[in-house]
């Protein structure tokens, strides 16, 4: 064996255990990904659209406060349920994450200028997640598109 095809040959064994690896790691990104969809879905559905979709006291107060009433209440809850399920459907997951990103900004101007930043956190801590499964899973968005321009 040669002195370059030696090298080669080293070379190609030891980048196979750190290709592994990367398989790996990669895997358990994707897994963890995944798992927070599935949190945040879990949160949006029924923490968050729950309660606006059955009137409960403290939504229906906090809407009729902002002057929405219960058509207001009952549009945003439908937004969130839908996005909730949006998030667990692999070609509309990116989608998804940037609409309702899109409502939590919209909730931190009416918490910021209605009610004095009383929960303005809330919407903030919830855009980071939402951001990361927008961006990563950007990919699912040509899908869409793919599928969007044969059906019509």
């Amino acid at each position: 064996m040669s002195e370059t095809t030696a090298s080669l040959a080293a070379t190609t064994t030891a980048a196979a255990p750190a290709s592994a690896s990367a398989i790996a790691r990669g895997r358990r990104a994707r897994i963890a990904l995944r798992g927070l969809q599935v949190l945040l879905a879990l949160f949006y559905g029924i923490a968050s659209a729950l309660p606006k979709l059955i009137a409960h006291p403290s939504a229906s107060d906090a809407f009729d406060e902002l002057g929405w009433g219960s058509g207001g209440m009952y549009t945003i809850g439908a937004l969130e349920l839908a996005g909730a399920v949006a998030l667990l459907i692999p070609v509309l997951q990116s989608v998804a994450a940037m609409a309702l990103g899109a409502l939590m900004v919209g909730a931190f101007v009416v918490q910021v200028v209605v009610f004095d930043g009383q929960n303005a956190a809330t919407p903030l801590i919830l855009l980071v997640p939402l951001a990361l499964i927008a961006w990563k899973r950007w990919e699912s968005n040509a899908e869409l598109l793919r599928w969007a321009r044969r059906a019509a």
